[in-house]
């Protein structure tokens, strides 16, 4: 077989990649590695437009797009819990504020003198907080402390909005500064304003009494509020439990990326010219993962092609971020799951791998690499291939 989409100009590098006449290495996607490995015959006539036919291609498809859209609806009811629970907090923060204060105006009715130093600490205490939150909204405090140094690589891999409630929570990466506040300046004009307020009540208010009563009153009803929020909060964590059942999602994991062929960035190695799109990037304990679904029939241990297209990713993964994975999954179903490990052995298979792919680009000759009537069976080029067994 000639040449590959007409590579025939390129030519290794001093590390044995393959490279064109723009010292741009040769693309090859995870995809090309699953192929190749499958039979490099097959490869060579999708290179060339052999589209792959059958029943269980169009089956694939419409799997992954059912998977890409559980993943999807995973996100939305984990935003919608964490929104829940944001708001509820608050609502619980008021509570305390007026149990607080009812408590104060009690026990302090009777001391003057130590209503008078409290409200005189309290209106320290504000001030300090205020000068905290002005200096702190106008300082790129952040920066300097090196706050969120891995955001960067986050982003360059991360296809869902993580937004809970717009235009109040700083977004992923925030660093604040010259005049932008966050989630830490928010708080402390927050605590500020709640001293002040507390310093003034108990200076000026003449029936310390009566206002306690009523503040506890208040504290009741916003129990009853809050209540009703926790309540919200708790059928959203039922419908994240059932959404994360049917994505496959476990406990310790969140999704990061998922790949829908629109919105998921293609990640790629301008030195190696590896690129490709993973099923989905699942972040456990810190680090990220790339993971693999495949539909169609279980085998006992994960095929070599899925484990050569699954190791591109890894690579990808660690390539993007800087950060090396521990390992990558394939999964066969939600219960058929396989860890593959992100070692010297398998990087070493990959690079290999994906120098013999550029140099057949260049130099042809895919050959059917193996006698099995039931590989050949499945193929789903079969009909276009003039070596095929079955």
């Amino acid at each position: 077989m000639e040449s590959i989409q007409g590579q025939s100009f390129a030519s290794p590098n001093g590390d044995g990649f393959w490279i064109d006449n723009k010292q741009k290495a040769l693309n090859v996607s995870a995809s090309d590695l699953e192929r190749y490995t499958y039979c490099p015959l097959s490869w060579a006539l999708a290179k060339e437009g052999a589209t792959g036919k059958g029943e269980a291609i169009e089956k694939g498809k419409i799997k992954h797009a059912e998977i890409h859209q559980r993943v999807q609806k995973f996100k939305a009811k984990q935003i919608e819990l964490k929104r829940a629970l944001i708001i509820w907090s608050w609502w619980f923060t008021i509570i305390l504020v007026f149990v607080s204060d009812a408590i104060l105006f009690y026990l302090l009715d009777k001391e003057t003198r130590s209503l008078e130093s409290v409200s005189q600490y309290l209106t320290m205490l504000a001030l300090t907080w205020l000068i905290l939150a002005i200096l702190a909204i106008y300082l790129p405090w952040r920066k300097y402390l090196e706050f969120g140094s891995n955001i960067d690589e986050y982003n360059e891999i991360k296809n869902f909005d993580e937004t809970v409630i717009p235009f109040t929570f700083q977004p992923l990466g925030f660093l604040g500064g010259w005049g932008e506040g966050g989630r830490v300046e928010a708080g402390l004009l927050f605590g500020a304003m709640i001293c002040m307020l507390h310093a003034i009540g108990l200076t000026w208010a003449e029936n310390r009494s009566q206002a306690g009563f009523i503040l506890a009153v208040l504290a009741m009803i916003w129990t009853l509020l809050a209540s009703w929020q926790l309540q919200k909060a708790l059928l959203a964590d039922n419908e994240l439990e059932t959404a994360k059942l049917d994505a496959g999602i476990d406990d310790k994991m969140d999704v990061a990326y998922s790949d829908d062929e629109e919105s998921a960035g293609l990640l790629k190695d301008d030195v190696t010219g590896l690129r490709g799109r993973p099923d989905q990037i699942v972040i456990v304990d810190g680090e990220f993962i790339p993971m693999e679904q495949k539909t169609g029939r279980v085998p006992d241990k994960p095929h070599k092609s899925h484990q050569m297209q699954l190791l591109a990713y890894l690579h990808l993964v660690e390539t993007t971020t800087g950060r090396k994975p521990p390992y990558g999954v394939i999964k066969y179903g939600n219960e058929n799951i396989h860890q593959i490990f992100w070692d010297e052995e398998n990087y070493n298979l990959l690079m290999n791998m994906t120098k013999e792919i550029q140099r057949i680009m260049v130099e042809g000759g895919a050959k059917r690499n193996h006698e099995r009537i039931g590989k050949c069976q499945n193929c789903s080029r079969r009909y276009a291939c003039d070596s095929s067994l079955a």
